[in-house]
């Protein structure tokens, strides 16, 4: 329950992302994100008194700042700036199963071999709808959408493994205040190159959003989820994410889908059915 809802909350970061660019630039919008998440971690390592990571827990905190904090929230902005909700969110669908391989790399960690077929189904629908719809091949977007969801599926990775030995929420709040001062950087660019900011309702309440739940508060059950039940497992409910994200851009983005997409969405989320079902060799 505490991954799923976690991935409840993922699953409305690309629409609040598009309303955030409404009135943002990418990087604009990327840096505002982060450095407004890390300062709400800061003020709660202090106010909780929380220690320094032990020197060994440093180089996983690096990657979870790299995949989750930096290369994630920049390259998924850049890639709905010409993609729409929908495509972006389908393609991010094989997020779960890079996680898995990674984590069983990183870990030993073996799920059975129906795990991995299920998991490689829900891959193959993935792919085979990002080319039909790309007339093909790869668009640029699609090839930010991937770069995102692997280094992505390193930091869940890493993160998963951190929650063990410390709570959820303070691996993502070390990992915004490690990254703060690239993050600060990416702001700062976006306020010198790209058109000043355009303040409206919907940019407001969607760079909040990402800000406060993508960034930060959703990333306290996700992680906790992924430290209960194992990383391999948990980041296989996120194939539910697709479907919940394409049912939030039509809601309220007024999207049309195409016909493929809600289908490709059933086929993936059908395999979590086997996924969760399935135990380690």
């Amino acid at each position: 329950m505490l991954a799923a809802l976690g991935v409840l909350a993922f699953s409305f970061t690309f629409p609040a992302t598009v309303w955030a660019l409404k009135g943002f630039g990418p990087w604009t919008a990327t840096g505002a994100r982060s450095v407004l998440a890390a300062l709400v971690a800061a003020a709660c390592l202090r106010a909780f008194r929380v220690p320094l990571p032990k020197r060994e827990q440093w180089r996983g905190l690096a990657m979870v700042a790299l995949g989750c904090v930096l290369a994630f929230p920049i390259l998924t902005t850049l890639a709905l700036q010409t993609s729409s909700t929908a495509h972006s969110a389908v393609v991010i669908g094989l997020l779960p199963l890079a996680t898995a391989i990674v984590s069983s790399r990183l870990t030993g960690h073996r799920p059975s071999r129906r795990f991995w077929l299920a998991a490689g189904v829900g891959a193959v629908a993935v792919v085979v709808f990002t080319v039909s719809q790309s007339g093909g091949g790869l668009s640029t977007a699609d090839l930010f959408l991937f770069g995102a969801l692997v280094l992505c599926a390193f930091g869940y990775a890493e993160g998963g493994r951190l929650a063990r030995e410390m709570p959820g929420w303070q691996v993502i709040a070390w990992a915004l205040v490690l990254a703060l001062p690239v993050t600060a950087v990416f702001g700062v660019f976006g306020l010198v190159t790209e058109p000043p900011p355009h303040i409206g309702g919907e940019a407001i309440v969607g760079l909040l959003y990402v800000a406060l739940i993508s960034q930060f508060g959703g990333f306290f059950v996700w992680y906790r989820g992924m430290a209960e039940i194992g990383v391999a497992r948990a980041s296989q409910l996120q194939l539910a994410q697709p479907l919940l994200t394409l049912i939030w851009a039509v809601l309220f983005l007024g999207e049309h889908l195409p016909a493929a997409a809600p289908v490709t969405a059933l086929i993936v989320v059908g395999c979590i059915v086997v996924t969760q079902r399935s135990r380690s060799s």
